[in-house]
């Protein structure tokens, strides 16, 4: 069961390379304005989960710079997420706002409030 998982793993990677969607250009103000908004975002995922893929794919296509966490690969970020958002569940959306955490968990919501607030 291993090797099929790493052998579909590796197709997800290959697909989504091959395939990468084109991201939408912005004037450089604006883009610097949205750079600056992201810092404050964080997703933990692992690089070969479909729905991780789902969210980064959505993440290019809109021209957000999120910085990525590896759960998978670093136990410094699963604790992270177990510690923090409850649950060792990718991907997850940390969004730090003031001085207070969200975790947003589910492929699909991520992608909705990335829509909602950079589309």
């Amino acid at each position: 069961m291993a090797v099929v998982r790493w052998i579909l793993g590796r197709l997800i990677l290959l697909f989504d390379w091959l395939f990468q969607p084109k991201g939408i250009k912005r004037n450089t103000e604006l883009q610097s304005k949205i750079d600056e908004d992201c810092s404050s975002l964080s997703l933990y995922q692992y690089k070969a989960c479909p729905f991780c893929v789902k969210v980064r794919r959505s993440m290019k296509r809109l021209s957000l710079n999120i910085e990525t966490r590896d759960a998978k690969g670093s136990s410094v970020h699963s604790e992270e997420l177990v510690k923090n958002g409850g649950h060792l569940k990718v991907p997850c959306l940390r969004i730090q706002k003031n001085d207070e955490d969200v975790w947003l968990y589910e492929s699909s919501d991520i992608i909705k409030y990335l829509e909602k607030q950079y589309n």
